[in-house]
């Protein structure tokens, strides 16, 4: 291994890992060290790497050949490809000691663990040898200002075992700071290897519009797990926030009673949509559909097309495409001239009016329509978006590529991972990769 002296885990973080002959492997999303009974440093097991397919594998440290600001390189050989799950006497740096309560060893000072270093030691082996901690006080003056950062041993902290951890209170100041950089399918995936207890910390602690992009990325046990959690009225502000189908499959997952008393805590204006999704069966283009599509009158402009198209909010699969109609705008809509093609708009000069250029030959897709079809109507048109038109010819919603696949897919593909999908049997004790080309 790059001889290295100290690294501490918020800057391994998010580092990508590769192979020896430069192949990606993944990101690093942790590291795990083994407690000891005495006061002896932890020492560093391995790396939590998350690989291209989402799944979360251990790398043993005797795997890892050099350190680097910007990379990490593995060995040649073998990596277990089950998906890893911590054991009784490990620790996640990151997920569990980041923010975590504790004492010096005088046993009277307070202080929040803010990071932690790992150094090498004679055997080839890593310990965290070293804690980067801020004081905790209520003296005077201390409480409102930010104290200072320190790097102690190891040896001079005490209160970080296991159990001082699974039953101490701990924030997720730290802890956010790494999940502002990464994507809410990447966060909600780092939630689901925590513990519990700290998993409802970090939810505590997220704001309402964040947390509520992670749920959407979540299986739907955790993500019931989470609402049954939150206090009623924030579970009602989430759904609120959520994407009014997704807020809808959520919903229709929980007891008629639960669904109504949540219901009647959101904004009538946020839960109007979703109470006219729930009216659809889950695997129809009503159930799949989302009610906030990009609508345009006839009279709207090539460039108030991409205006609106461009919204950085707008999923790239809704972005795709934009519905004429007349009034009213807000779903369900007027009449439903056609829909106008994103490409198409780019091809038009600004003041072109959208009336122009309407696709009305498109079919559209009636609210009863089941999956089977659906999934038909997407393939013959290779569409990433489509409309969905009651009998009355008004625009209800549009269904995107991406809702059709979460619904193709196994009940458990975001816990399986890719590669269990495409009939791998990486869950076995005996699957490895070689990190080689050979």
């Amino acid at each position: 291994m790059a001889a290295v002296n100290r690294v501490f885990a918020a800057q391994l973080a998010g580092l990508p890992v590769f192979g020896p002959d430069g192949e990606s492997i993944g990101k690093v999303r942790d590291l795990v060290a083994g407690l000891r009974l005495d006061h002896q440093p932890p020492r560093i097991l391995g790396l939590v790497v998350e690989l291209s397919t989402r799944r979360r594998v251990f790398v043993p440290m005797l795997r890892v050949t050099s350190i680097e600001p910007n990379a990490i390189t593995l060995a040649t050989g073998s990596v277990n490809m089950r998906r890893f799950h911590q054991r009784p006497n490990e620790v996640l740096v990151v997920g569990q000691l980041f923010d975590a309560h504790a004492k010096l060893s005088d046993g009277e000072t307070r202080i929040t663990v803010v990071d932690a270093a790992m150094e090498p030691t004679r055997t080839r082996d890593w310990v965290l040898a070293k804690l980067a901690i801020r004081e905790r006080s209520t003296r005077l003056g201390l409480s409102r200002r930010r104290s200072s950062l320190q790097v102690l041993p190891w040896s001079e902290v005490s209160g970080l075992g296991l159990n001082d951890l699974s039953g101490q209170p701990q924030g997720a100041g730290q802890l956010l700071v790494l999940f502002d950089t990464m994507r809410a399918v990447d966060v909600a995936a780092t939630l689901r290897d925590l513990p519990i207890k700290r998993r409802h910390e970090v939810a505590d602690a997220m704001d309402d519009e964040r947390l509520a992009d992670v749920i959407e990325e979540l299986p739907e046990d955790d993500q019931k797990d989470l609402l049954a959690y939150l206090p009623e009225e924030r579970a009602a502000d989430i759904l609120e926030a959520m994407n009014p189908d997704d807020a809808a499959d959520l919903l229709a997952e929980l007891t008629p009673a639960d669904q109504t008393r949540l219901l009647g805590l959101m904004q009538p204006e946020e839960s109007e949509p979703v109470r006219r999704l729930l009216a659809y069966s889950s695997d129809t283009a009503g159930g799949l559909m989302t009610p906030e599509p990009v609508v345009l009158t006839p009279d709207a402009t090539v460039a108030e097309a991409l205006a609106r198209i461009r919204n950085p909010e707008l999923p790239a699969a809704l972005a795709s495409m934009a519905f004429v109609c007349r009034p009213p705008t807000e779903t369900p809509t007027g009449r439903y001239v056609g829909c106008v093609h994103f490409q198409r708009l780019l091809r038009e000069p600004p003041a072109e009016l959208v009336a122009s250029i309407v696709d009305t030959d498109l079919p559209a897709l009636r609210p009863g329509a089941e999956l089977a079809e659906i999934t038909r109507y997407f393939a013959a048109y290779n569409l990433a978006c489509g409309p969905v038109v009651d009998p009355q010819d008004h625009l209800l919603g549009a269904v995107t590529v991406d809702d059709v696949l979460d619904h193709l897919l196994p009940d458990d593909w975001r816990e399986t991972g890719l590669h269990d999908i495409s009939g791998g049997s990486i869950d076995e004790p005996e699957a490895t990769t070689e990190v080689n080309h050979a």
